[in-house]
């Protein structure tokens, strides 16, 4: 196993390996930076095929976190956990209760949410062992249920939004056609977003029913997944798996701006470089899509949903400094938020 030659090492603070006899648990913990406060990220539950997929995925992970809660404002660092498991069959109260004691012996450097393979019950459970926990619903607000994703979404609206209103002058979608890509608990809620303030869905999901149910509320029209990054519009929305904007996906794109949810849409650096000679405004993913993190820290403050939603919508201010520093500077979007975000927490390079 290699943790500091792996291509996703970037002067991480802390990597920490924990497990548990009992259960199982099998988990890696990793701060990236906390210059801006500790660090907070989701836990993945995954059956990586190997240790160093694991070490890999939270290195990178953890990393992403750092840079989205530096440009979301908010006080915290960059962190990450992933445990090597099937979610569908290992999962119980004292497995997690295992992690949370694994969260706790980090002395709070580090503060733990949900994630792929992860619910807000399993963080109920790690709670138990530890403070240091997001993503918890106390009941007192009933327009929270512990799920950041609405959260998440609105983030992506805001961001898609902006810009449009950069590309084309009016932030008004009434009409225009957007193409999203995965169906998942995000991708729903802005395709909800989406539809109320008129625009018109095109929409793929490996989930028929998922397409179907979209059809029904929203009147999309539904696509073969492999044909939706090739569709004719004027928005691209990814929010299933990173890595879709990439060289063969890039010649076929025939929209004029992408924005999602999903984390990690450029396959390389260098494909932001291409959509901006291509045209194509690109809304870093990391960016727009900090509605969760945000839910999370504000959930962890207590305070209103209110609260949350206005710091949310600073994410327009931030996506529209990124583009005029990027038309002004002839850079790509994607190198420009970098670079302000290594402002913000202070990477000296």
């Amino acid at each position: 196993m290699n943790v500091f030659s792996d291509i996703a090492f970037d002067d991480h603070e802390q990597v920490v390996f924990a497990s548990d006899k009992t259960t199982g648990l099998k988990t890696i913990i990793a701060v990236h930076n906390t210059n801006l406060g500790p660090s907070l990220g989701g836990c993945r539950m995954w059956p990586y095929a190997s240790e160093q997929d694991a070490i890999h995925d939270v290195l990178r992970l953890s990393r992403g976190m750092t840079y989205k809660s530096a440009l979301a404002n908010l006080p915290l660092g960059g962190g990450k956990s992933v445990i090597i498991g099937d979610p569908r069959s290992q999962k119980t109260p004292e497995f997690f209760r295992a992690m949370g004691r694994a969260v706790e012996q980090l002395g709070g450097r580090y503060i733990v949410a949900e994630d792929v393979g992860t619910s807000p019950e399993d963080m109920e459970h790690i709670a138990s062992q530890t403070k240091h926990v997001g993503g918890i619903n106390d009941g007192k607000d009933p327009e929270r249920t512990g799920d950041p994703s609405p959260f998440t979404a609105y983030g992506v609206f805001i961001g898609l939004k902006e810009a449009v209103r950069f590309k084309h002058g009016s932030d008004d979608l009434t009409s225009m056609r957007v193409a999203v890509q995965g169906l998942g608990h995000v991708g729903y809620h802005l395709c909800r977003m989406l539809h109320a303030a008129g625009a018109k869905l095109i929409v793929a999901d490996l989930n028929a029913a998922s397409m179907k149910a979209a059809a029904m509320e929203f009147g999309a029209t539904a696509v073969p997944v492999d044909k939706i990054l090739s569709v004719d519009a004027d928005i691209l929305a990814p929010c299933a798996l990173g890595g879709v904007i990439n060289d063969k996906s890039i010649e076929e794109l025939k929209v004029g701006v992408i924005a999602g949810a999903a984390n990690n849409q450029l396959e390389d650096d260098r494909h932001g470089e291409m959509l901006r000679e291509a045209g194509i405004l690109y809304a870093p993913d990391y960016v727009i899509n900090a509605g969760g993190v945000i839910e999370v820290y504000y959930c962890r403050e207590g305070k209103t949903v209110a609260e949350t939603n206005m710091h949310i919508e600073g994410i327009g201010e931030t996506v529209r400094e990124i583009f005029e520093r990027a038309k002004q500077q002839n850079l790509s979007t994607g190198f420009v938020a970098d670079r302000l975000a290594e402002e913000r927490f202070g990477l000296k390079k």
